[in-house]
């Protein structure tokens, strides 16, 4: 019997596409929707199904940001071969992208057990929430906002792409609030923060996926859920992504923060009443 049915994929793939790319936390949320729907948050099938509908989210990004992402792919491929195209930008930041993911790939795989047991906690996860809303408030106002996506460096990329390293051992502090606070605290104005976020998780998240996918179809999670989840959160991210880049243009982010701090405050009150199972 598949430890995850296909109505739970289908609530599970919503909860994925809406808060992937939402500074708020998708593993938090997830855990906390898998906590009330008595799915164990620490099943290694379970976690495993987590990571594989992630898939779906990115693939929304991908299609979101085709012409970007062709762009860099583009002026990458043209310095490979070509002396002169290694001075432009799109080609370095295609680079700074693959530098920037190889921190949280070295300590995803060594930190393993940790994450998948102990840290896999809803108690770690509402203590999370609530400590990376003070670090994305801190940020907003520390940051001076004034840098865009064209003054970006490797400097930026590797110090963005290895905060991910927060979100991977602490589920609850968000991978997108990680990312894009310390995008601000780099005075990056609030939308270069925002997409260079979108573009390190692009090798992130679908390598972890992809790494998971074997615990998730060979654990207890059927072919069928599994499937169901990931072409849910595809279709909610899409929209997701969309709302997002429009909000952070004209808006700071205290809604998140508020958001954040009830959410841990409430899930640190059902789990000391007994209410929710950690």
């Amino acid at each position: 019997m598949s430890a995850i049915n296909i109505g739970q994929a289908v609530v599970l793939g919503i909860v994925e596409g809406v808060t992937e790319f939402l500074p708020v936390s998708s593993t938090g949320h997830l855990k906390i929707t898998e906590g009330l729907m008595d799915i164990p948050v620490d099943d290694k099938s379970v976690v495993a199904f987590t990571a594989v509908i992630q898939v779906g989210a990115i693939a929304a990004v991908l299609l979101y940001f085709f012409r970007d992402i062709r762009r860099f792919a583009t002026a990458w491929g043209r310095g490979l071969v070509n002396r002169e195209e290694r001075y432009h930008h799109d080609y370095k930041f295609a680079w700074w992208v693959i530098y920037a993911t190889i921190p949280i790939v070295v300590v995803g795989l060594a930190a393993k057990p940790l994450i998948e047991g102990p840290l896999a906690s809803l108690w770690v996860v509402a203590a999370s929430l609530i400590v990376g809303s003070g670090l994305m408030w801190l940020a907003d106002r520390m940051g001076r906002h004034k840098r865009g996506e064209d003054d970006t460096s490797v400097k930026d990329a590797m110090l963005v792409g290895s905060s991910q390293i927060l979100a991977l051992l602490f589920p609850g502090f968000s991978r997108s609030g990680a990312t894009m606070a310390t995008g601000l605290m780099l005075d990056l104005d609030r939308l270069a923060a925002t997409r260079l976020s979108f573009f390190l998780g692009i090798p992130s998240l679908t390598g972890a996926g992809l790494y998971e996918l074997k615990d998730a179809m060979g654990g207890g999670v059927g072919t069928v859920p599994l499937a169901v989840g990931t072409v849910v959160s595809f279709a909610v991210a899409y929209a997701s992504i969309a709302w997002l880049l429009k909000f952070v243009a004209k808006h700071s982010f205290n809604a998140f923060v508020i958001y954040r701090i009830v959410i841990g405050l409430v899930l640190f009150g059902l789990l000391g009443s007994g209410a929710l199972n950690a």
